[in-house]
């Protein structure tokens, strides 16, 4: 077969048909593997997120607590705000018993916001609203809680003066709840191409 001779970097090749074609398998193989490691991560993040979820949901619903079944949405925004994905349960645990002594003056509180004085119109509205605050993600208390670790937004939360044991109390609920870091039996060495 007769083919083209083209500059590739600085070689001239000799091209055929079955040269390109074998160059556009190639290229093909090397997408469609770049496609299955990209969809492996997803779906990994996806068994993650179950997880997480089922740790919540269990721990809720273990201690007959009203919470249980807000698993998804407290790890969504604890994702969304890069927070550790047990703080906004083992929050509620702590100041509300997971929903069971929920603010008594205020709807949907059960993390005790802003003393107990504010409203939400959903408890998911109260998770968005803590998640968003605690991640340092709303200008009106980010020079609280942006950029800090756990038991410091733990410290501005219920400060030690206020209640001496309160980092102490809400981590052994989150160690409870479940492990920092979720790992499934996928070696991360299969996702790189």
């Amino acid at each position: 077969m007769t083919g083209t001779t083209v500059p590739i970097g600085s070689i001239l090749m000799n091209t055929t048909k079955e040269t390109v074609q074998a160059v556009f398998v190639q290229k093909e193989n090397i997408e469609a593997t770049g496609m299955l490691a990209f969809n492996q991560v997803l779906d990994q993040e996806a068994k993650d997120l179950e997880v997480k979820v089922k740790a919540i949901d269990d721990y809720f619903r273990l201690h007959d607590m009203p919470l249980s079944g807000m698993g998804k949405k407290m790890v969504e925004e604890s994702e969304k705000n890069d927070l550790d994905w047990r703080l906004l349960p083992a929050v509620a645990v702590r100041e509300s018993t997971g929903g069971k002594y929920d603010c008594v003056k205020v709807k949907n509180n059960p993390f005790g916001w802003g003393s107990c004085k504010i409203n939400f119109n959903s408890v998911e509205e109260a998770i968005e609203t803590v998640a968003m605050n605690l991640g340092g993600n709303n200008p009106n208390t980010e020079r609280h809680y942006a950029d800090k670790t756990t038991d410091q937004i733990l410290k501005a939360y219920n400060p030690p003066s206020i209640v001496p044991n309160y980092v102490k109390q809400v981590k052994s609920i989150m160690n409870v709840i479940g492990k920092e870091n979720i790992i499934l039996n996928v070696p991360v060495s299969s996702y790189v191409l």
